[in-house]
């Protein structure tokens, strides 16, 4: 007898669905599994019979033929478990063909028929209501998170036993509801506030204003002046996610396993040790991940001791960081991984760190901090629109400095920031300043005669490439927006302007 059980799988990010087919017939008996399984596939077979048997159910001791189709994609994973379990009951006649229309399944299955756990969850599930199926049966860890999906009936299970009971009518199952006002009532969880780190006010101001339009950041200073510090605290002044982002960046955990809760609540903080590869942090792979930039999507991702890092890994920032997604090909394919971060990244000013430091004399060479600061390409750092200094805060001086503003008090400044920027771009597929192109820039940012003068003034003097020029001109609108202006000034051409072209000081 012959069954046909929806299921889906995973490519890239999205979803796509699979048919599983599963014939028994008379024969010796024998488990097949076709339609290019891997390893984890096709050791399913001994999982399946043995949680069949141990639920107390009969598998048939047949010849049994699995098609996974379509049948030119790899499968891979441990999500064909059920839905090939589902397919042989129902071809063996304990589950009513009729039952299981209108309904995928997905999961893997422990020897005692528990259901465990599945990566990638998210995705399937969006295609599945895509395609018009009505229901989706899951294990029970999984349901939160498929019941982000709107039109789609989920239903979480612990064993494989209920399953077949509810699909048998003798069992009554609720399906999962999700209350989306519900999930953003959360504070933010980060330990480290703004007003615990004494005195650097310039910088925090840059970060202020990183955090507003979402726009790249770079921390040069010396040891202990505080840059990881004010870092791990940057995510405490940054706006929510709205409920679509978040979907976004929960369908990437998922996909990459690493997903703590059914929904990601708060913009994603990602740190790259630098001993990190470039396949780690862009992606990769023979069957191709998202990479710790995708992990950061919609987020930050922190880079610290930024010339520590392998030149490599630093160069194949330069497209994701313009393009805001990573391109992957391969002879199966090709991958799209959404790769839209905010860079933070912190570094020494020299290979001892103690270059420009009032306190303490520098021990470098001139060629010795060229060769060192030269690990960070010109190309790279003309996408960085802030560049800041940090100077050390006396330790004497800790005790004399009082507390500064909160996170909560600067958060509220760049919410206000971010609101306005979504009402200017309301009708195109961007969020922030930042993300602006150039025939926006001439729309959006109009500049006086002084102020433009000014300008065109630094560009020649410094010989700015036009890339550095238009960040000069989104950073400004940024200001303007954090001030409540309707136009660039004068004052936030200025303030662009010093926080750009520190990276002058930076390399010589």
């Amino acid at each position: 007898m012959l069954s046909v059980v929806k299921s889906g799988g995973v490519l890239g990010i999205d979803g796509y669905i699979v048919d599983v087919e599963v014939n028994i017939s008379s024969g010796l008996p024998q488990f097949t599994v076709v339609g290019l399984p891997d390893t984890a596939v096709k050791e399913s077979k001994e999982r399946i019979k043995s949680a069949i048997t141990n639920v107390g159910l009969k598998f048939p001791n047949k010849k049994i033929v699995v098609n996974l189709a379509p049948a030119d994609i790899v499968k891979q994973g441990t999500i064909y478990d059920l839905p090939m379990s589902i397919g042989i009951l129902t071809a063996n006649g304990l589950i009513d063909t009729e039952s299981i229309k209108d309904f995928a399944f997905i999961g893997e299955l422990a020897l005692n028929g528990d259901l465990r756990g599945i990566k990638g969850a998210l995705p399937i599930a969006i295609k599945l209501k895509e395609e018009g199926i009505k229901n989706l049966i899951l294990p029970e860890e999984n349901s939160k998170e498929a019941g982000l999906v709107d039109e789609l009936n989920v239903y979480g299970f612990k064993n494989i036993k209920d399953i077949v009971m509810f699909l048998n009518g003798s069992l009554k199952k609720e399906k999962v509801k999700i209350d989306r006002r519900e999930i953003f009532k959360v504070k933010n969880k980060n330990s480290i506030d703004f007003k615990d780190i004494k005195g650097q006010t310039l910088v925090k101001r840059a970060l202020e204003i990183a955090a507003a339009g979402f726009h790249n950041l770079l921390m040069i200073g010396s040891p202990g002046s505080g840059k990881s510090m004010m870092a791990k605290a940057f995510p405490s002044i940054l706006p929510p996610l709205s409920f679509e982002e978040a979907i976004e960046t929960t369908k990437i955990h998922s996909v990459a396993g690493v997903l703590e809760d059914f929904i990601i609540k708060e913009r994603p903080f990602i740190s790259a040790h630098h001993t990190a590869s470039d396949i780690s942090i862009i992606g990769g792979g023979n069957i191709p991940k998202p990479g710790l930039i995708s992990l950061a999507h919609n987020g930050t991702f922190f880079m610290d001791e930024l010339p520590e890092f392998k030149r490599n890994v630093l160069e194949v920032l330069r497209q994701p960081l313009e393009d805001r997604k990573v391109v992957v090909s391969r002879a199966s394919g090709m991958y799209i991984f959404p790769a839209k971060f905010q860079l933070i990244a912190a570094a020494n000013p020299c290979p001892c760190g103690y270059r420009n430091d009032p306190k303490k004399s520098c021990r470098c060479s001139p060629r010795e901090i060229k060769r060192y600061m030269g690990k960070i390409s010109g190309p790279l750092l003309d996408r960085i629109d802030i560049n800041v200094w940090v100077n050390p805060v006396p330790p004497e001086d800790l005790s004399k400095i009082s507390s500064g503003e909160s996170s909560e008090e600067i958060r509220e400044r760049v919410i206000k920031a971010v609101e306005i920027q979504k009402r200017r771009f309301k009708d195109t597929n961007i969020n922030f300043n930042s993300e602006m192109s150039s025939s926006m820039i001439e729309k959006y940012v109009e500049l006086d005669n002084k102020a433009e003068n000014t300008l065109n003034m630094y560009a020649k003097k410094y010989n700015l490439t036009a890339r550095s020029y238009h960040r000069i001109l989104k950073l400004s609108r940024t200001i303007a927006d954090l001030e409540g202006s309707n136009n660039v000034k004068l004052k936030h051409i200025l303030e662009a302007i010093n926080f750009k072209l520190s990276e002058e000081n930076l390399l010589n």
